[in-house]
């Protein structure tokens, strides 16, 4: 008697043998997939040029400016670097519109599958939606942080290496770095200076009057004034430079090795947050152009208005925006930008928010605004 062979068996063996090594349905993206991602936001040439000129360009453009111009003309023009050039540049240039930018970065990747007509042939082939989704996080993370880092860079070398020798505040030289007591010494050994050239606000104390073309401090003995002894202008001065002393020792001539590594990690922070929170968006929404328009509105309206002016119903509200977040995150020796700011000197006060708080909202933003786009990706219909 013979036995006939059971042919399909092996083959179904194989097939189970095969799709126990299967990773298509593993939720966690390989190493082909963010690659996959990175050059399809790379081959869109106008955004990759956005990017490159508002992070890396006009800093550079505007240092170069500066730069020729000081060499040609040093008297009429200052140096390129310094503390404030650094400061205008990373909170008027980088901060702002650098959100802006890796915003559009996130809405774009979130919505590239659906606008080109790709979702349905990403799908069909097996791979995991949540691993679709997650490969578009370190692959618009790896084409915004660099260059985020290398415009930061070039700004924090000019700004050192082509930094002012002498400090001006309010118009007046003053030595840099002076301890309170060094500062009232060099008040009391230059009182006109201090007198004429600072602001003070208190009793009326040692006049400065006009004569000829430049301020001087009424000598004693002269006629037509009260006599005013050396002593007084001494105390007058020590006076004027204890009420300056706290605005004075927030300036420096070139910004120190631990703001500029706080600074780069919060402009870091803040990029990533703009394009984590656009590419959820913009998958909750199935298009660009509208969560675009909706970021910009969030970082230049809605923002700065309810950063700095409290409302007593929606004052929990205010506190969850991540923008009243990341200003109170902003490094102390920085002045406030546009978006609310930081702590730093001479800017609006902010709603009050505690530190524990503004990382949780923070957290909060980053892993929501990932839950909502991984979510619609799972429930979109392919």
């Amino acid at each position: 008697m013979t036995s006939v062979a059971n042919g399909p068996a092996p083959a179904v063996a194989l097939v189970a043998n095969a799709d126990s090594r299967d990773n298509r349905g593993s939720w966690i993206p390989n190493g082909a997939m963010i690659r996959t991602r990175i050059m399809e936001l790379r081959k869109r040439r106008g955004l990759m040029a956005a990017l490159i000129v508002v992070n890396i360009g006009v800093p550079t453009i505007f240092l170069l400016v500066r730069l020729v111009a000081h060499a040609v003309a040093p008297k009429s023009y200052g140096p390129a670097g310094g503390y404030d050039i650094f400061t205008a540049l990373v909170v008027g240039i980088m901060f702002f519109f650098g959100f802006i930018v890796a915003a559009t970065l996130g809405c774009t990747a979130g919505s590239v599958d659906l606008t080109d007509g790709m979702f349905r042939h990403l799908v069909i082939t097996g791979r995991s939606r949540l691993a679709l989704y997650f490969a578009r996080i370190p692959a618009g993370l790896a084409i915004i942080v660099p260059l985020v880092a290398v415009g930061f860079t070039i700004v924090c070398a000019v700004c050192v290496f082509a930094a002012p020798t002498k400090l001006d505040y309010q118009g007046v030289t003053v030595p840099s770095g002076l301890s309170a007591t060094g500062f009232n010494h060099w008040a009391a050994s230059h009182p006109k200076e201090a007198i004429c050239g600072l602001p003070y606000n208190g009793p009326n104390g040692v006049p400065c009057f006009l004569k000829g073309n430049g301020k001087i401090i009424v000598p004693p003995g002269t006629t037509g004034f009260k006599y005013i002894s050396r002593a007084t202008l001494r105390a007058e001065a020590v006076k004027v430079a204890e009420q300056n002393y706290p605005a004075y020792k927030k300036l420096f001539l070139y910004p120190s090795d631990a703001l500029m590594i706080r600074t780069g990690l919060w402009i870091e922070l803040e990029a990533t947050i703009g394009f984590i929170v656009g590419l959820g968006l913009a998958s909750l929404m199935g298009q660009r152009t509208v969560p675009v328009v909706l970021m910009i509105v969030l970082e230049v309206i809605l923002t700065p208005l309810f950063s700095r002016v409290a409302i007593p119903h929606l004052i929990n509200a205010q506190r969850g925006l991540v923008g009243l977040a990341m200003s109170h995150l902003e490094p102390s020796a920085l002045p406030r930008g546009l978006g609310g700011g930081g702590g730093g000197p001479g800017g609006p006060t902010l709603v009050p928010e505690s530190l524990t708080v503004a990382i949780c909202v923070v957290v909060a933003w980053l892993v929501g605004w990932t839950a909502l786009g991984a979510w619609r990706m799972v429930r979109r219909d392919a």
